[in-house]
């Protein structure tokens, strides 16, 4: 049995999804809320749902037949201002089940993030040690959780403190695909724009602020939700693996490389605008964002990522297309 946290989430119901089709039990937590997010899970069985609240007395109870918990659930609004909030939801449920996984003995697989890395001044490798960990900075109180997170265990690894028999941690960069709808504006700049797109309307990108960066030259590494669920998969079929890893293509692309793969998709001529960035996020803006993957290459996983251009047309293809968009 597989316990997935944030499992009617965007990243958590996809990798839901793959469960379920390889016929392995699911038992989902999270809360559904009062939006559309049910139907992440309404195509795919699941043994159980569990709100968050009510997750650590059903641990005790099944514990015996847990295999794995993939930790996916989280506040993942990089604007949140409620600090406390993103404790509780992100920093306090990590380490009490990164606790409960390693004193009962039960493989842990976390969401980290590419938010980690900051401005990316100190670069994008995923280097676990203690002193490569402190030279990061994270620009918002997510990104700075889940750096927590990732120091913590890094401190009990160095210390031989007590962890699951697999501990790994994934840092997804800029991940985009079906089921992502119910994130409003933290959805991807896809899900986004898709509709204007189909309507032969232009696409709108933020002008560059920075003279070595053109107007929509600006560069991020975009990563298919699919690949995603496939190096989790990797993963939980390679008990012996842990660490901190890269979930990145690695390969940075442009704006505007990812606009005209969304106008071809839809099958429209590129129109693209730009307009200023807004004052609030200059600081705070990412021009480039890269994953090195080496380690996750040296660790075992072999598999190719999808390219932007491919990624975006099937996710408009089979999906955002489609009056039934949801995986």
């Amino acid at each position: 049995m597989y316990v997935v946290t944030g499992g009617a989430g965007f990243i958590g119901s996809n990798l839901v999804a793959a469960l379920s089709e390889h016929g392995h039990d699911v038992v989902v937590v999270d809360w559904l809320r009062q939006d559309e997010r049910w139907r992440n899970l309404a195509k795919h069985e699941t043994c159980d749902l569990v709100v968050p609240e009510a997750l650590p007395e059903w641990l005790r109870r099944h514990e015996r037949a847990i295999e794995a918990v993939i930790h996916l659930g989280a506040n993942s609004c990089t604007t949140e201002r409620d600090v406390d909030l993103i404790v509780r939801q992100n920093v306090r449920a990590t380490l009490d089940l990164l606790d409960w996984c390693a004193h009962a003995g039960k493989r842990l697989i976390y969401a980290s993030s590419a938010a980690t890395y900051g401005d990316g001044s100190c670069g994008f490798e995923d280097d676990a040690s203690c002193q490569a960990l402190a030279q990061l900075r994270p620009l918002n109180a997510y990104g700075w959780s889940k750096h927590l997170v990732d120091r913590r265990i890094a401190r009990l690894r160095m210390q031989g403190g007590a962890l699951p028999p697999q501990c790994a941690g994934l840092k997804f960069f800029n991940v985009y695909g079906p089921n992502e709808y119910h994130k409003g504006t933290m959805q991807s700049v896809v899900a986004r724009n898709f509709p204007q797109v189909q309507r032969g309307e232009p696409m709108r990108l933020f002008r560059s602020a920075r003279p070595e960066f053109g107007d929509g030259g600006q560069l991020r590494d975009f990563i298919y939700v699919t690949d995603c669920v496939e190096v989790i998969l990797w993963l939980l079929d390679t008990p012996e693996v842990s660490g901190l890893f890269n979930v990145g293509s690695g390969r940075a692309r442009t704006w505007l490389e990812l606009a005209h793969a969304l106008f071809s998709a839809a099958g429209q001529p590129a129109r693209v605008e730009f307009i200023d960035m807004p004052t609030e996020l200059r600081d705070k803006y990412q021009y480039f964002t890269e994953a090195r993957v080496a380690r996750l290459r040296a660790a075992g996983y072999t598999r190719e990522f999808t390219s932007l251009e491919t990624g975006v047309r099937d996710y408009v293809q089979r999906f955002l297309s489609r009056t039934d968009p949801y995986r």
